[in-house]
């Protein structure tokens, strides 16, 4: 499968009256960005750029196993427009939401079912745990809840879009004014607002440049690229690594985590749990995105099963029976019985 991802999609189209964008009331100076200072409503969005994504999906579709993908930062009742009428937009418009939104269960659990309620008849979904220009996941929620997001993002029904080095937990690296790259943080003058921390080269081994170079990285790597590196946690099972490819390996083997619906089954505390199911195959996945032990008894799904792969290793094997309990930072997806 080869395609495009169209930067700043919802951006291509502009006010034909040319119109100033209105002051943004809620605007922080020196908080927010420069761009945040105004409201993009002649500058974004506008109707017209359907057509434009319309002549951009007759084109991809002139040729097999092409794509189309969109980035879109935009609500979710405005991003499903992206897809079009009747297959006319992106195959996949960029579902950011997990980028953006509080890491708590509450927000995460109502974001899904808002996104799967809010899909066209003909749209497939897709997530997004980290990008280029936000910080890592691992860097926004801690290592061990980073663990618990690989879960979500490859158990829930779409697409999954993996950013390089968050399968080794990769977080962002302090970058010198010095050693700045980023026009973004170079124009404005103020590091915060550089990106360069989330672009640092990945981490492929120990030696020097860390497999990534035998030169001198436009980045420097992090001080623990010795350990946190490829080499290191293809060894180990029980690291972030070997998680992912568990997941990944589940998730190519089974119809269910691959085309399966997705059932909501509930949402106690930091608790939130969800069935993948095709053709009789039921999977469920159960996360607990806070640090502290937590529940959930199902109300209307009686679920038994076997844990085939946990965000600990230990896990991985033991029964699921009645309530679901959860140490913090915790995850597990059972192959339900029957």
């Amino acid at each position: 499968m080869d395609g495009f991802r169209v930067d700043v999609m919802w951006h291509l189209i502009k006010d034909e009256q040319f119109r100033d964008n209105p002051p943004n009331p809620d605007y922080r100076p020196g908080v927010d960005l420069p761009y945040d200072s105004l409201l993009p409503v002649f500058s974004t969005d506008q109707p017209e750029v359907h057509e434009v994504v319309g002549l951009m999906r007759r084109l991809t579709d002139e040729y097999t196993d092409r794509v189309l993908i969109g980035e879109v930062y935009l609500p979710v009742d405005l991003l499903v427009r992206y897809y079009g009428v009747e297959q006319s937009g992106a195959h996949l418009p960029f579902n950011f939401q997990l980028l953006v939104l509080p890491w708590e269960a509450a927000e995460i659990y109502r974001a899904v079912t808002e996104y799967e309620a809010s899909l066209p008849p003909d749209g497939w979904p897709n997530w997004v745990l980290s990008n280029h220009d936000k910080p890592r996941i691992a860097t926004r929620v801690g290592e061990a809840q980073a663990r618990v997001a690989a879960m979500l993002l490859l158990t829930l029904r779409g697409t999954p879009t993996l950013y390089y080095g968050d399968e080794i937990g990769l977080q962002d690296v302090p970058i010198p004014r010095e050693l700045a790259r980023d026009p973004q943080g170079l124009r404005l003058g103020d590091l915060r607002f550089s990106r360069d921390p989330a672009r640092t080269p990945m981490q492929w081994e120990d030696g020097p440049g860390a497999g990534f170079t035998t030169g001198q990285p436009w980045l420097p790597l992090a001080e623990d690229y010795r350990r946190r590196n490829v080499k290191v946690q293809r060894e180990d099972p029980g690291s972030m690594l070997s998680l992912y490819r568990r997941l990944l390996e589940l998730r190519r083997r089974e119809p269910a985590l691959q085309v399966g619906g997705y059932v909501p089954v509930g949402l106690s505390g930091n608790v939130m749990a969800y069935l993948r199911e095709h053709e009789g195959r039921r999977f469920l996945v159960a996360l607990n995105l806070g640090h502290t032990a937590g529940s959930l008894v199902p109300e209307h799904v009686e679920l038994r099963g076997r844990v085939v792969v946990g965000t600990r290793l230990e896990r991985e094997g033991s029964r699921v029976e009645g309530a679901i309990e959860l140490a913090g930072d915790d995850g597990i997806v059972a192959l339900l019985d029957g």
